[in-house]
């Protein structure tokens, strides 16, 4: 590797303004356009994603601040002459559309109140990111047929693929990692951690024994979920119908590209609530509790019983803080970059 390689900080990526149009590459199923944006001359092939689900705007608002850097920087950058990038900042653009109440206007935080009141989340069978092509099955909705085109049509063998997601409320930053890769990616885990430390966040540290295919393997960390696990969860629970909602995920149906293709899910916390019990039991007490007082707060806004303010100082007030919108980014920039170096050595080698 001869090219000098530093990471670029979140401020130097957030304050970039690019003029670039990224490629039309499909459009929605109520008729908006999908922008895909390539960069890079380099034999390490990164995918990067999200939006996916509509309520979790964090990762979309990353990738967009991300394409506008990437598209100023020169040809001999190592960031581009080392990588190629496929970025779509917003897989799910009538689902940000139909999220951006509660959140267009939040600069630092998102306030909780709003969120509760106005978050919108497809459904399984309407989720695109278990609504990928697989060998037998076809893409379920539009946006999920126009990403794997774009795939597909990159002709390219992808080293990394990183989809970015979020959790309304956690203990703190989550990182899923396929499960293939567990044993080969202490790198990535060391270097996580490291910063998640530096930021001073605790990590939602859960253990759900194979749930829908979440594996506990290192405080915080996890195996990323897969639709064969999520069917079988269903399948167990006698619910045919539920498990036959679930088509390949975007990190599975990219690794038929390349199946050596590393691939992460980033799980950045909206909201952050502190621990209640010792020990890892599942269900988590701390956080079906929580989910009751959600729901309790919810119906509370939809009879207009009580309003956003009221609400969002009620949870204030029992534990919960918002999570800083730059500090999510941070930690989702940090697991692409150490994914980014990871496989830059392993294709080296």
């Amino acid at each position: 590797m001869n090219k000098v390689l530093s990471k670029p900080n979140l401020a130097q990526i957030i304050t970039a303004k690019s003029i670039l149009d990224g490629e039309v590459i499909g459009y929605s199923r109520n008729g908006r356009e999908i922008f895909g944006y390539h960069f890079g001359t380099g034999k390490v092939v990164v995918s990067l994603i999200a939006g996916c689900h509509a309520d979790e705007p964090t990762g979309s608002m990353f990738l967009n601040h991300l394409t506008n850097y990437l598209g100023l920087l020169p040809k001999d950058h190592p960031l581009i002459e080392l990588y190629q990038w496929y970025i779509v900042p917003f897989a799910n653009p009538d689902g940000s559309h139909n999220n951006r109440n509660w959140y267009q206007d939040a600069t630092q935080c998102y306030d909780f109140g709003l969120n509760l009141l106005g978050a919108v989340r497809e459904l399984p069978g309407d989720d695109v990111e278990f609504g990928f092509q697989s060998d037998s099955v076809a893409a379920l909705r539009p946006e999920n047929e126009a990403i794997y085109k774009f795939w597909q049509q990159s002709n390219q063998k992808f080293s990394l693929h990183v989809s970015l997601h979020g959790m309304q409320v956690s203990y703190g930053p989550w990182f899923l990692i396929d499960k293939d890769f567990i044993h080969e990616v202490s790198d990535i885990i060391e270097y996580c951690q490291s910063d998640v430390n530096q930021l001073g966040y605790q990590m939602h540290d859960v253990d759900r024994k194979g749930e829908k295919g979440f594996f506990r393997f290192e405080p915080g960390f996890g195996s990323r979920p897969d639709s064969g696990a999520m069917r079988q969860y269903f399948l167990d629970r006698g619910d045919k119908e539920m498990a036959s909602r679930f088509h390949a995920s975007s990190m599975e149906s990219i690794r038929s590209f390349n199946n050596s293709c590393l691939t992460l899910v980033t799980e950045m916390p909206l909201f952050i609530v502190p621990k209640t019990h010792s020990g890892l039991p599942w269900p988590d007490p701390t956080l079906t509790q929580w989910a009751e007082k959600m729901n309790q707060w919810k119906l509370d806004l939809s009879r207009d019983y009580k309003s956003t303010e009221q609400v969002t100082k009620e949870a204030h007030d029992q534990g919960l803080s918002a999570m800083p919108i730059e500090d999510q980014m941070d930690l989702q920039w940090s697991f692409i970059w150490s994914g980014l170096i990871h496989q830059l050595l392993h294709v080296d080698h």
